[in-house]
Formats: C-alpha cells, structure tokens, sequence
C-alpha cells in the first residue's frame, strides 16, 4: 500500500532519465498565443506553488515566446480542470499541472469518462512527500500527543484535505486505520485552503506537502510531527517517519505538467524542450532542495507507463481503503 521513491523509479525504469533529462531536440513549432497552464487544484496549495514558479522561471529566461497562464480549477477533487483539458478546443496551447488526483478522480469518477492515457506526457519535474502538521497553540509536539488527542475526542478530531478519495485524504485513511482514529475528515478545493485554515484553527490537523505549511511553519505556527517518506526529510530532520513507527507505507504526490489529448508531436517536443530547460535551471533544482521534493524525471515513454502503474497502484489502494 505504499507509494515509495524506489517503487516509482522501478515502475518506470526503462524510461526514467532518474536525475537529469536529455535535452529535447529543437523543434520549428512555437505557441502562436498564451498557454493555458491548468492547475487541478485551488490557489496556494503544492501544485498552484509549482506551476506559478515554473512560469516565473520560464519568463525569467524568456523561454518560450508565448506565457504561460495560471489557471486555477480545482472543483470536483480535479474534475473540473480534467474536463476542461480534455475538450480543450486549441490542444497545442493547453496543458495541465497534475498531482496524484490525476490517478484517483477518473478512478472515483469513472461517469467523467476520462482516459488519461490520451493525455500528452509533457515532463515529469518531481514527486512530494506528505507531513502532519498541527497548530502550536495546541500544545502538541510529536506524534504521541496527536495520538492522544484524536482518541480523546471520540470522532470529533477534524482534519482537512485536498479533496474527497484523493492524495491527503489516502494518507488520513491509512493513519486512521494503522492507529484506529475515528477523524472527521473535511475536504477542500486545494492544499493553500487547507493550511490557512489549520492557522486559523477551523481543523486541528493536516497533511500539507512541505511547501504548503512552509511559510506557516516558519512563522511559528505549524508543527511537524510525522512524515510520510522513506526517510526522514532533511528539513525536518527530528520528525519521525511511519516507516519507523512499524508501518511498511509512504506516499508521495507527483508534481507533473501534461498536454492535453490531441496535442500535435510537434507541439508536445515544444513543451518537453522547454521544460527540460526548467528542470535543469539552477532555480528548479534550488526548488526541490528549499521545498523538499525529490527529483524524478522521466521521459514520454517512462510517463505512460508511470501512469499505467499509478492507477493500478491507487485501484489496489482506494479499494483497501474503502473496504
């Protein structure tokens, strides 16, 4: 029931270029208008972070002749931005910021009617681990203590997550069921919503990507108290992972542009070249280290074949869940 570092790199390792891409042969294609650059999810959280940096960095160096635009649509666990892409009337100028609801939604939503094997693989710029956090002004300092509380309040410990049968909510099931929590669980449109409110302390808990509670944390408002990694997190060095409390589990968030079905080839070598180019920028790589993601790049064939054993791995997983 995991989703380790290692399995992801032996799932694509014939296509898996593991730390650094081949740069993308020069094609005569070029966007001819803006680039609708969709976020399936809401603003602030891990995804709309990464697709607002990359745009930063490709304008920084004026890579690509036309911007890349923002476009939050995070309703329906990703529904929404995945309809959107896959009608996509100009497919050369669309692509999609993904996380793992790239997986899970066509699988809890199956009337969607969405293959996502006619999406484009684009670049695959890394994967995110998940961490509970807690806000300081509950007291709580390591994992023991939320333990203690949750059980303490017989199903009225609440947390937030992005989304219903999607990436914090597994992590939450599978913590719930390891430790027999009783958690009322709320979902929301996006990581971002979810932090503020652990701030504002409408929810006790979450399981924010580093980057989504980094400022927070920062600030002296969040504490970390597990990580759901391999091992442990170099920025948290003193956080405990559930693989050392006993648990044979990890998880990790893709973070993956893709071009929407129909997307011409000269269209799509347009998009690897120009985000090979991000991933190799010093500003990407200094990315991954501050916001504790590992790299992970693959190229077209590694990714097609990443997303065939993703979705088996979330089917396998969902159903354990859910059963």
């Amino acid at each position: 029931m995991s989703i380790t570092k290692r399995a992801l790199l032996q799932l694509s390792c014939a296509g898996l270029l593991a730390t650094t891409p081949m740069a993308a042969l020069a094609q005569e294609w070029e966007p001819r208008r803006p680039i609708d650059f969709v976020i399936m999810a809401g603003p602030g959280g891990g995804a709309d972070q990464i697709a607002r940096f990359i745009q930063s960095v490709a304008e920084q160096y004026d890579m690509t002749s036309r911007p890349l635009v923002p476009n939050n649509k995070g309703g329906g666990s990703g529904a929404e931005a995945l309809i959107h892409v896959s009608n996509a009337s100009d497919p050369d100028h669309t692509l999609l910021v993904t996380l793992n609801s790239f997986f899970t939604t066509p699988l809890r939503q199956a009337n969607l009617g969405i293959d996502i094997q006619t999406f484009t693989p684009v670049a695959m710029m890394g994967v995110d681990p998940f961490v509970l956090w807690m806000h300081v002004d509950s007291g709580i300092t390591d994992f023991e203590g939320f333990l203690t509380q949750a059980r303490a309040m017989n199903g009225e410990f609440v947390m937030g997550g992005t989304g219903s049968g999607q990436e914090d909510s597994i992590v939450i099931a599978f913590m719930s069921g390891a430790y027999g929590l009783d958690i009322k669980y709320i979902p929301y449109d996006g990581g971002g919503a979810v932090a503020r409110d652990l701030a504002g302390q409408q929810i006790m808990a979450t399981v924010n990507n580093p980057a989504e509670a980094k400022g927070f944390y920062e600030a002296g408002d969040f504490v970390p108290l597990l990580a759901f990694s391999d091992e442990r997190l170099p920025a948290y060095p003193d956080v405990p992972t559930i693989r050392e409390l006993g648990h044979e589990f990890s998880y990790y968030n893709q973070r993956a542009v893709v071009g929407a079905p129909g997307m011409s080839d000269g269209a799509a070598a347009y998009y690897r070249d120009l985000f090979t180019k991000v991933y190799e920028s010093e500003e990407w790589q200094g990315y991954l280290q501050s916001e504790s993601l590992a790299p992970l790049w693959m190229d077209a064939d590694g990714q097609r074949g990443y997303w065939d054993t993703q979705v088996e791995s979330h089917r396998d997983l969902l159903s354990r869940l859910d059963g």
